[in-house]
């Protein structure tokens, strides 16, 4: 309650009824007339079975006391030798702003974390009790209502044998259980079901892809934000699901015939978990199920027509792998061999054999001149990595998006807002820009939840990104909202594929077109043409 004389206003939602019991959050005050609601470790799902697909919460009696964030789904720890978590992890957690009076009908925007489909939790990373997905900025700031969802990861998640017996996908079929359960309850929290925004980064990026593209969607999400990943990224499908489900099941001693899907069913879970998959260029990731994802996620865009969509990746968001495929990358002090690169280039392009290695170093070498600097030669290993991992995958999204889009708007960015560490402590160079994940604390403001360890265009580039970002989950529109953006950012369309570059210095001339048109068409029109090794083989 804001206390007054002779005058008493609560501002809060108090005990909301959702479709499995009464919750209770608690209420923050964030200033005169303005409060926002927090609910932790809200149940949208029942304790999942083991490779299941989720199920309804059985529900509960009494008023559930909604204040802590709830364990995050049974992964292996930063050193890849212990696991945390648990597998009763189906849980979702809301931030509700309110102003002169209790908020009703707000949009909402509903957070997939990344982590490689390995790790990753709703509430994120937590330093001092300051968690890195905590939405009370964003939710503030944007007036917007803010959910953040636990999903299952690792093999737990997305182990599957290609068939029936382990279809995989349970991580894919928990987000969207969460995504339901806020369409079926959000207006009890004053938000608006109709208005739901989907917003994720790296494999949460990817996630958010696929949930659009699914077509057990359908009319529940209007936008989507895909941040450094799609469904196009070569990580984010598994095509060979059945040959790391045998290497898991002989691990434990499981079988690999018929009897193998119930012994891992029975198996201690984390057993499960193990590091090779991160070595393994992330082969626990989603599957062409049939069910979920009935066909390759480039067919299946027509499904995504009339959601709004944004998407874009960091200007080196390849830098954090090429640091362990390349790691005199990071020295300052020591030349990249031109080999290297060319053995880059050559496992990115093995299946081409030498003409795809030889078409592929002529693009990236075409602006090096005679002699190249040193620094030239590694800011070109990690635009390397950055376009095949992430750019060019998102940049086919989009053009896929925009092609099949029918009220669908469609918008794209290049964040590159220089990593904070540049030049300061090794693995970041003098000439860092945007690395993985930069864009993240950004996202969620905070150099304004921790300004001591901002400087002043740091909190110009969350404001910008928060405002873009809640002005199109309100309007479909990025430019049109509560919000005042620096620059309008004009949509994606194939005709000339404009997009906003986003850091502390955006302005009119951060609008260009066209992104690294040389290297999207190389990977997207040259590089498909060119004879496979195989093909090439055969005519020897």
């Amino acid at each position: 309650c804001l206390k007054w004389p002779f005058l008493c206003v609560c501002l809060k939602l108090g005990v909301v009824n959702t479709e499995g019991g009464m919750v209770e959050g608690k209420t923050i005050r964030l200033g005169l007339l303005r409060t926002m609601d927090v609910f932790r470790g809200v149940p949208f799902a029942a304790v999942p079975g083991r490779f299941e697909k989720p199920k309804p919460h059985p529900g509960w009696d009494g008023v559930m006391k909604a204040t802590a964030f709830k364990s995050r789904c049974l992964q292996l720890d930063i050193t890849l030798t212990n696991t945390l978590g648990s597998e009763d992890c189906l849980y979702l957690n809301i931030w509700v702003p309110h102003g002169s009076s209790v908020s009703t009908n707000l949009p909402v925007m509903v957070w997939i974390y990344g982590g490689g489909f390995l790790a990753g939790a709703s509430m994120g990373a937590n330093f001092l009790d300051n968690y890195l997905y905590d939405g009370q900025e964003l939710a503030d700031r944007g007036n917007v209502i803010v959910v953040t969802l636990g999903y299952r990861v690792g093999s737990l998640g997305f182990l599957s044998t290609g068939d029936s017996e382990l279809p995989g996908n349970y991580g894919l079929w928990d987000q969207q259980a969460a995504i339901a359960w806020v369409h079926r309850n959000i207006r009890a929290f004053g938000g608006d079901p109709s208005n739901i925004t989907v917003f994720g980064e790296s494999a949460g990026g990817a996630s958010v892809n696929f949930q659009i593209l699914t077509p057990h969607n359908k009319g529940l999400i209007r936008r989507a934000i895909s941040q450094s990943g799609v469904a196009l990224c070569p990580w984010a499908v598994n095509h060979n699901p059945r040959k790391f489900a045998e290497e898991v099941a002989l691990r434990v001693n499981c079988p690999t015939d018929s009897r193998m899907a119930a012994c891992l069913k029975m198996t201690d879970p984390s057993l499960l978990l193990f590091p090779e998959p991160i070595v393994n260029n992330l082969i626990l990731s989603p599957v062409i199920d049939g069910d979920f994802l009935p066909d390759e996620p480039s067919n299946l865009f027509h499904n995504a027509a009339e959601v709004d969509y944004i998407a874009g990746a960091n200007d080196m968001d390849g830098h954090i792998f090429t640091g362990l495929d390349v790691p005199s990358v990071n020295n300052d002090i020591v030349e990249t061999p031109i080999e290297d690169v060319k053995r880059l280039l050559g496992a990115l392009t093995k299946e081409k054999g030498q003409l795809g290695l030889e078409n592929a170093y002529s693009t990236y070498s075409s602006d090096w001149g005679s002699n190249p600097s040193w620094q030239k030669v590694k800011q070109t290993v990690v635009a390397i990595e950055t376009d095949y991992i992430f750019l060019i995958p998102t940049q086919t999204a989009l053009y896929l998006h925009a092609e099949k889009a029918t009220t669908g708007r469609t918008y794209s960015y290049l964040f590159s807002e220089p990593n904070r560490m540049g030049g300061l402590i090794a693995p970041f160079p003098i000439w860092m820009g945007a690395d993985h994940a930069d864009d993240l604390q950004y996202v969620f403001g905070k150099p304004f939840s921790t300004p001591l360890g901002y400087w002043p265009r740091h909190r110009d580039v969350s404001s910008y990104m928060i405002a873009y970002w809640t002005n199109f989950a309100k309007t479909g529109d990025p430019n049109s909202g509560d919000l005042k953006v620096p620059v309008a950012w004009p949509k994606f369309q194939n005709t000339d594929h404009k997009f906003l570059e986003i850091n502390a210095k955006t302005n009119s001339e951060s609008v260009n077109e066209m992104l690294r048109l040389r290297y999207v068409h190389f990977w997207a029109s040259v590089f498909p043409k060119l004879p496979s090794q195989r093909s090439a083989d055969a005519l020897q």
